[in-house]
């Protein structure tokens, strides 16, 4: 199945957008991963979902792939198994426009939070490709509930990426940008063991932060995917980040085959919606001023291969099958 689409660009144009869809998982009512094929013939990933009971017209979040795999290979995410080089930012756009087309074909999106993450394969700080779609999305939609998401490293050499993605974010998406880094250990050597790459320090993270967020602009997302192997102290994060600048999200470590392969073993307890181990870290982040978000999600992401970290490409190329997760494909 192939699947084109005349898309409206800021100048009035039209450009013919085109995407080989090679396969679809999921349900209506959770998620669907596309796994497509670009028109360069890069192979790609790409998800809408929606939160039940939060309806559509409510809460619509696309995902998409901002690199042909990733060099980074974080130690639960199974995207990172090959590179082949960036995307370009047609590719990227025909990931949201066969999405939006499908759904809204005259290019009119009516959800109150219209969320576009640039998180399903690759590092998007190493794209500047990325920051050329920003630029062009709130033209080519007519969407007043647009909101980019950005989930980064932070890779050392990537300065000049988020300098610019500052700049934009004050031109277009005052209080509508989120950007989150992925931290997940306080201890600096366990986080260059779980994200194998250089990267910016947490002191760095911090005083970019201080400049990024501006009135009524949305705070600045520490994440942590947490493993009951992992070393997160509070102090930490309350020594180096200002709460009113930034807020800590918890997530677990989902079922991906690097996770398995890592020994990871999550710490969230999903069904009574909190954490084991690591129970003090949110209580004395709390105590000190942070907003703190336990985002569990939906586990049926967790059989379709949507949530973060899975990768429905690696499950397909894979002899031995995990038992907790891709079960719809």
């Amino acid at each position: 199945m192939s699947a084109s689409s005349q898309s409206p660009k800021g100048d009035g144009l039209l450009q013919t957008i085109s995407v080989k869809i090679l396969k679809r998982v999921g349900k209506e009512e959770v998620a669907y991963v596309y796994l497509g094929e670009t028109s360069r013939g890069n192979l790609v990933e790409f998800v809408e979902s929606i939160q039940p009971p939060v309806p559509r017209e409510k809460k619509w979040v696309l995902i998409v792939s901002t690199l042909a795999g990733c060099p980074v290979g974080c130690l639960m995410c199974d995207a990172g198994g090959f590179y082949r080089g960036k995307l370009s930012a047609d590719e990227i756009f025909e990931q949201i426009d066969f999405l939006v087309k499908s759904r809204y074909p005259n290019g009119r999106i009516p959800s109150e939070k219209f969320k576009i993450q640039f998180a399903r394969m690759g590092e998007p700080a190493l794209n500047e490709a990325v920051l050329d779609v920003l630029k062009e999305l709130p033209a080519r939609y007519e969407a007043p509930g647009l909101m980019p998401s950005i989930s980064t490293v932070a890779p050392c050499g990537t300065d000049s990426f988020f300098e610019d993605l500052l700049k934009i974010k004050e031109k277009h998406y005052r209080g509508k940008f989120q950007l989150q880094f992925s931290i997940h250990s306080t201890d600096e050597k366990e986080r260059d063991q779980i994200i194998p790459v250089k990267k910016w320090s947490l002191e760095k993270i911090s005083e970019f932060g201080k400049r990024f967020v501006k009135e009524n602009d949305r705070k600045i997302t520490l994440n942590f995917a947490v493993a009951q192997e992992y070393s997160l102290d509070p102090k930490v994060i309350i020594r180096v980040f200002d709460p009113e600048k930034f807020l800590v999200k918890i997530t677990p470590v989902n079922p991906t085959y690097r996770s398995k392969e890592n020994n990871l073993n999550s710490d969230v307890d999903v069904e009574r919606k909190e954490l084991l181990k690591h129970r003090n870290f949110i209580e004395e982040l709390k105590k000190a001023g942070f907003e703190v978000i336990l985002s569990i999600g939906e586990l049926e992401e967790n059989k379709i291969g949507s949530n973060c970290g899975q990768y429905v490409q690696r499950h397909l190329m894979s002899e031995r099958k995990i038992v907790d997760g891709y079960q719809y494909v």
